[in-house]
């Protein structure tokens, strides 16, 4: 299982969500998901998006200026 990665460096918010949220909605349960941001708003946005979809946010960081974020994907519950 390996790490899928997204470059959305110097896009504007919401642009980095929305391409995690199509990234993440084809990639398979417990699978990690590396996104890069420039965008100061990103670090609140990956926050609350992964809090209302269930993924886990498993990193966040900062390094002169860019942001880096590590989402595993949500397991879906059987019903």
């Amino acid at each position: 299982m390996g790490e899928i990665f997204i470059d959305a460096q110097f896009l504007k918010c919401p642009m980095p969500v929305l391409r995690a949220a199509r990234a993440l909605r084809g990639m398979a349960a417990g699978e990690k998901l590396r996104v890069l941001a420039t965008d100061p708003a990103a670090v609140l946005d990956f926050r609350e998006f992964c809090k209302e979809t269930g993924h886990a946010l498993v990193a966040a960081s900062e390094m002169r200026g860019v942001f880096s974020f590590t989402i595993r994907r949500r397991v879906e519950e059987v019903a």
